[in-house]
């Protein structure tokens, strides 16, 4: 038993039989398909990296700002009131990308996904640059340490954690806005030093991954990886060997197959293509490419190996559409105009009127009073003047601060005391409803709790 060989599939591809780690070594990509891969996620690091600089309506086009629960999306803001309808906009996300990956196979990986775009993108370009190609990385990686090898590495780190310095940076702006970010790198550090200390933190856990962990995310850590093997059938389109058309390999018999191995030395994770669907395979078309190079060599035909299902391998399906995907793309459609119409539907206010914890009633010569702290959100893209009235009682509101004026999908936080005559206050408990108008026009009522004696 201790000398029977293990499949490809009893161990992760990048695990040696000893269960060390096994550095991939994968060879610079080029040809169609990376040109077009290639194009793409320049456009998103473009995206990624421009986003917080956007503005619509003097908003940033996408803020997280989880620490004021505030989130803008595409210039739509969602407050802590409209969880939601934000959890509608995520549930329509994970459908998506559900329907996605059943119909697409794990094209996202490869193609948008932020990990393999900053890896194969970024990193790995300016290693190609430094130490060469998959070759002379090997040989330079178990060579002995020279001036060569420590000025090489020292410099390829060097920019490594220059760029994870800058990507947690950018990170930074997703959540907080770049004007925050400009202010705060503009005051002395000592003023931030929490903020400072979390961005280097963050900066090491990017630089960790990048130099060091690397595809181990996508084979081992990533749960979408490990979806794709309950989401994937036999009419789902991956890349794909021809098996039909390729075997027997090696030149016996008809099969295109040389089994040069090509498609193995440029995939980033290792995997042989041709053992069929496997979770370690991202989809990022550079077997394709390779294996086009030497079916033209060879003078044969291309897309031995290319988008395909295992359906369309057998001749079985012409068509990427069938039940399952037609069922997802329905409750889809389905969430997502509940969204629409929630998102369109929503109050033009959001008021919260609660009483001020901790505090009883006050009581006076012909009143009683109760301390309220009142929340406006402004939901519209208008400057809309407020006021607060009591509508249900004959009482009076004293507020702290000025006049209630509330710029486009602004917030509004402050206290106000209400005052109510004795003879209205029946018991220990009063519902009183209040009305927010704005130009003399009732926008919304709010009921709250009226605490007497």
């Amino acid at each position: 038993m201790a000398n029977q060989k293990l499949d490809f599939r009893d161990y992760p591809i990048n695990w040696n039989e000893r269960g060390g780690r096994k550095w991939i070594y994968a060879k610079k990509p080029s040809g169609k398909w990376f040109t077009r891969r290639t194009i793409v996620s320049y456009f998103l690091l473009l995206f990624w990296v421009g986003v917080p600089f956007i503005r619509v309506n003097g908003n940033p086009l996408i803020l997280l700002d989880i620490a004021h629960r505030k989130f803008i999306i595409f210039g739509a803001i969602f407050w802590a009131q409209d969880t939601f309808i934000l959890a509608l906009l995520m549930l329509s996300f994970v459908l998506f990308v559900v329907l996605f990956t059943v119909t697409f196979g794990r094209l996202w990986c490869g193609w948008t996904c932020p990990q393999i775009i900053f890896l194969e993108m970024v990193f790995r370009k300016i290693e190609y640059l430094i130490e060469g190609d998959y070759r002379e990385r090997h040989k330079l990686d178990n060579s002995p340490w020279t001036t060569k090898k420590i000025f090489k590495k020292t410099l390829k780190h060097g920019i490594f954690m220059l760029i994870s310095v800058a990507m947690t940076n950018v990170f930074l702006m997703w959540f907080i806005g770049s004007d925050r970010w400009i202010k705060m790198i503009q005051e002395p550090i000592n003023q931030n030093i929490s903020g400072f200390l979390i961005m280097l933190l963050v900066s090491a856990f990017f630089y960790w991954v990048y130099s060091f962990l690397r595809e181990q995310i996508c084979i081992m850590l990533c749960p979408y990886g490990r979806m794709q093997g309950v989401l994937l059938d036999s009419k789902s389109i991956a890349v794909t060997y021809d098996y039909v058309r390729g075997e027997p390999r090696g030149g016996q018999g008809d099969g295109d197959c040389t089994d040069c191995k090509q498609c193995i030395s440029v995939c980033p994770t290792g995997i042989d293509i041709r053992n069929g669907s496997q979770l370690e395979c991202i989809n990022c078309t550079a077997c394709i490419d390779q294996c086009n190079k030497i079916m033209h060599v060879t003078g044969k035909p291309p897309g031995l190996i290319r988008y395909a299902s295992e359906a369309q391998i057998k001749g079985q399906q012409n068509s990427i559409w069938n039940a399952r995907n037609r069922a997802y793309s329905v409750v889809l459609l389905l969430i997502f105009s509940f969204f629409v119409y929630t998102l369109f539907s929503r109050p033009v206010l959001e008021t919260t009127i609660l009483r001020s914890p901790g505090l009883l009633y006050q009581e006076q010569d012909k009143t009683l009073s109760n301390v309220y702290n009142i929340k406006i959100v402004n939901k519209t893209h208008d400057e809309l003047p407020l006021e607060l009235r009591v509508i249900s009682h004959d009482g009076k509101i004293q507020m702290a601060g000025n006049t209630i004026i509330l710029k486009d999908q602004d917030m509004y936080e402050s206290t106000f005391i209400l005052f109510l005559p004795k003879s209205e206050v029946t018991s220990d408990k009063t519902e009183v409803e209040f009305g927010v108008f704005s130009n003399n026009e009732l926008i919304e009522t709010y009921k709250a709790s009226f605490v007497g004696p």
